[in-house]
């Protein structure tokens, strides 16, 4: 059993840690890109467009950050000024004391200072989201595209989950590095730059012993995160474990509650709920004490510093406002740095899911339609010829070998066989989702491969054993392949497929909304409403996949009818299952490992004693064993 949600689900590292601290997400481990560089630069293409705006967005941080830079040295200003006022008084010059004047132009300097870079501040968070949106919007845009233009075959080689998880989750990892990292990532570095800057023009002595403390720092770092990594790895691999626990418990609930397992179910869930207790309580623990030997580290190069200074001041080397500002500016010099490893190690993930949105652009799509595709002739007669037509799903390994099969115009056509026999393989070929190996395939003596996929396609009708339905009314649900259908249309076909009597006594009728998986109508009133749309659509060519299979009989008598009198005048594939529901082909196919064994009408085919009548016979045989 697969669960698509176990991997995909967790990548959380980027928006998982952001708002928890600075030192935790240090230890969190990060999924690295396989090239790096190449899907930097594929990425950065997508923000190309958007140059000027990131310009502005790189200016507005750097004025934003300088001149918050610049505040607490202009605050030192006042400071040592209304440090020489008290000295003066105290002193007792005659007309000393403090300047309050002069202390309100600095408070209005200060004011206006916090302003400014509050606004450049704005400016740069309002472009960014702006071109982060925009940027992802081309991105998912490019995706949803791709999807479109992709083979089945890539549909069918990976699970639902993992599809989705790089379409909404990655696309998001990136959509929040881009919004917020990346002008965090800007702001850092200006502010590192900026601060060390303004250490310097106070007193190099200061800035280094503020340096010394960085070597120490990057070696604590170092040390805890190489002991929480492995216990953050633990911790996303018990988290799995339970999410796949819990998925196969709720999924099969009925089963747990038929064997009586729940105690077992129970057991089970806390024995991963404690895996995950023990990893992530020694996760956060290890990796918790990073900022607490940070502040400690930190707290000695201050004193340091404060010891320093003072001594400076006096010796009358520095003014006290200096120091003031230097012991502003020391308090902000380490949280850049942590802040930019955390960045350093988001980016890293965001481009690890670049790199798997980019997997997906890259897939190889479905052939190009013709140029000029060829049309057929109006009003179609539905004529279909396979002529030797060979097909594998991989290479070397033929499903279907050497097929050749007639169809005449408005001829039953019943597909039998063992599971495996290549029934659906068939109709598959037909609808081109997939394409053939070597032969042809003709309608109306047309190749399908001339021919466009959307006109090619209209020309079938399909209801499958499984049913699909969207979340939308029932009236949406029916017209699905006609949206230009009336309202009296729409009934006839509701009428026509013995629907419109169930869908009335539902209290919403015809505007009814089906749920996400229209689990709130029956299996069997989800097949009628499949089958409604495919007669409603009115294809030249119908296709029936065990189209009754989830009806009750009485229901099955009155839609067989339904479709006897829809499949007049048409041609139509019927893969059946229950041998006793296709007595009336005009022909039978019996298929077995990929070449048509058999064919002819019921009578016949139950004459020759052969494969067929062997199939019969065991359904039969069956069924009175079974009574």
């Amino acid at each position: 059993m697969s669960h698509p949600s176990r991997g995909p689900g967790f990548r959380r590292g980027p928006g998982f840690h952001r708002g928890h601290g600075m030192g935790p997400a240090v230890g969190l481990p990060v999924e690295r890109a396989k090239d790096f560089k190449g899907t930097l630069r594929r990425l950065l293409r997508y923000l190309r467009p958007h140059c000027w705006r990131l310009a502005v967005v790189l200016i507005a941080a750097i004025l934003s950050t300088v001149f918050n830079i610049v505040s607490p040295k202009v605050l030192g200003m006042a400071t040592t000024k209304l440090f020489e006022g008290m000295t003066a008084k105290y002193a007792g010059i005659p007309g000393a004391g403090v300047d309050f004047g002069y202390l309100s132009r600095i408070l209005l300097i200060l004011a206006l200072l916090y302003l400014i870079s509050a606004g450049f501040g704005y400016i740069q968070g309002f472009v960014m989201a702006g071109v982060a949106q925009r940027t992802v919007y081309d991105l998912r845009q490019d995706v949803n595209e791709k999807l479109a233009r992709l083979p089945l075959r890539f549909f069918d080689s990976r699970t639902h989950g993992e599809i989705l998880s790089r379409v909404t989750n990655d696309v998001d990892i990136i959509a929040g590095t881009l919004q917020q990292s990346l002008t965090q990532l800007i702001t850092a570095m200006v502010t590192l730059m900026g601060v060390l800057v303004m250490m310097l023009s106070i007193s190099r002595l200061l800035t280094f012993i503020c340096l010394l403390t960085l070597p120490l720092s990057a070696l604590v770092t170092v040390a805890v995160a190489r002991r929480s990594q492995p216990q953050f790895k633990e911790q996303q691999a018990a988290l799995g474990r339970l999410n796949g626990h819990v998925e196969e418990m709720f999924t099969g609930h009925k089963v747990v509650k038929a064997f009586g397992r729940e105690k077992a179910s129970v057991a089970e869930f806390r024995r991963i709920n404690e895996e995950l207790y023990e990893a992530a309580w020694r996760a956060q623990f290890i990796s918790g004490i990073i900022m607490p030997l940070m502040n400690v580290i930190n707290n000695i190069g201050y004193v340091a510093i404060c010891v320093v200074g003072g001594i400076l001041v006096t010796r009358q080397a520095l003014p006290i406002g200096d120091i003031q500002a230097f012991m502003q500016y020391s308090r902000q010099f380490t949280h850049p740095i942590v802040q930019t490893a955390n960045i350093v190690n988001i980016i890293q993930a965001t481009v690890a899911a670049a790199e798997r949105v980019f997997e997906l652009l890259d897939e190889q799509e479905v052939e190009p339609d013709p140029r000029h595709p060829v049309v057929v002739p109006h009003p179609p007669r539905g004529e279909v010829v396979f002529e030797h037509v060979t097909f594998g799903y991989k290479p070397g390994q033929p499903v279907i070998r050497d097929l050749n099969l007639r169809v005449e115009p408005g001829k039953l056509v019943a597909i039998v066989g063992p599971t495996g026999a290549g029934k659906t393989t068939l109709v598959n070929l037909l609808m081109r989702f997939y394409e053939i190996d070597s032969g042809r395939i003709t309608i109306d003596g047309v190749d399908i491969r001339q021919m466009s996929r959307e006109q090619l396609r209209r020309m079938f009708g399909m209801v499958l054993q499984d049913t699909w339905l969207f979340s939308g009314t029932i009236r949406e649900n029916i017209a699905y392949g006609r949206p230009d259908a009336t309202e009296e249309e729409i009934i006839r076909a509701a009428r026509a497929a013995h629907a419109d009597h169930f869908i009335r006594t539902l209290p919403e009728g015809y505007d009814t909304v089906l749920n996400e998986e229209a689990s709130n109508i029956s299996q069997g009133q989800r097949q009628l409403l499949t089958i409604a749309r495919a007669i409603l659509a009115d294809p030249p060519v119908l296709i029936l996949d065990e189209a009754t299979s989830n009806v009750d009989t009485r229901t099955e008598l009155h839609i067989q009818r339904a479709m006897k009198a829809l499949m007049k005048g048409r041609t139509s594939f019927v893969i059946a299952h229950r041998l006793s529901t296709i007595e009336d082909a005009d022909v039978i196919l019996v298929m077995n490992e990929g070449q048509i064994v058999e064919q002819g009408t019921h009578q016949e085919l139950l004459a020759r004693g052969g494969f067929y009548a062997e199939l019969y016979n065991s359904q039969f045989a069956g069924a009175e064993v079974a009574g």
